[in-house]
């Protein structure tokens, strides 16, 4: 089975490369350009394609929604209907920042949206393309992802742990770290699951377990670097960024498994992978 993706440096997409599927980059296929993305995927051979590209500048988005929806909306909703057209499967990556986040409780895939800034209204809006599609497609609302790869939570916590001897971090915020492997493993089953039965398509969640705040991942990750570095919790309050993110980013994952047979990745063993590779890097 052929699979072909969008993104080349973010981190899917790299994973998705290590396992061996043909990935686009900025050079071939623009996402500011999202009638050469669809003609992209007109002219493949391609079986499924899989979205792994965004933009994905979460404060920048504020002073740039108009690229970020470019992007993150316009795109993939060209993707989908091209995909439609052909009648392949199209996975798109989406993110917990669809939800407003508040209260403790998991989202559920069906649960009413409410972004809280500009990131997560172009997302919400490339979601809505990708439904309206109407083709066999599964939209995988993925969070707080990490890998060797690229800037991410993992490496800059590596990064100043070693230069500091206490970092503040932000307790109030809560939700699963997931793995940039695992998303891209997931991808990649889900979309063959799709091109076997369609009938599959819909919404799905998938983080990694268990759920956790941003200054006990840190925790963690000094712990198995080995160093000193100690955190001190703090709100979200204490630390004001130009876009709000969501406090409560837990997301119910049952009907991924059920549908897929993909669970829930243990974020600890993730990071033991990712530590390896750093360290072998």
């Amino acid at each position: 089975m052929k699979l072909l993706a969008f993104g080349q440096t973010g981190q899917v997409a790299q994973e998705l490369a290590m396992l061996g599927v043909q990935t686009l980059g900025r050079a071939e296929a623009d996402l500011t350009d999202p009638l050469k993305c669809a003609a992209l995927i007109a002219a493949s051979d391609a079986d499924a394609v899989i979205n792994a590209a965004a933009y994905t500048a979460v404060d920048k988005a504020e002073e740039e929604e108009a690229l970020a929806h470019k992007v993150n909306a316009e795109a993939p909703t060209a993707m989908a209907q091209t995909c439609a057209a052909k009648g392949i499967p199209f996975v798109h990556i989406s993110t917990d920042y669809v939800f407003e986040g508040s209260g403790t409780t998991p989202w559920q895939p069906d649960d009413a949206t409410g972004p809280l800034g500009a990131y997560g209204r172009t997302k919400m809006a490339g979601e809505e393309g990708v439904r309206n599609a109407a083709g066999p497609h599964a939209i995988l609302r993925t969070s707080w992802v990490f890998s060797a790869h690229g800037a991410n939570f993992v490496k800059t916590m590596l990064r100043l742990g070693a230069d500091r001897d206490r970092l503040t971090i932000v307790a109030d915020q809560i939700g699963g770290p997931t793995p940039a492997r695992d998303i891209a493993q997931a991808c990649v089953t889900i979309a063959k699951a799709l091109v076997d039965d369609p009938a599959t398509s819909g919404t799905y969640h998938f983080s990694g377990a268990p759920d956790v705040s941003w200054a006990d991942f840190a925790r963690a990750i000094f712990v198995r670097a080995g160093l000193k570095c100690q955190v001190e919790d703090i709100p979200t309050s204490a630390y004001p960024t130009p876009a709000k993110r969501p406090p409560n980013s837990r997301m119910d994952c049952a009907t991924t498994e059920a549908t897929f047979e993909v669970p829930r990745p243990d974020w600890r063993a993730g990071l033991d992978a990712v530590m390896h590779d750093l360290s072998q890097s």
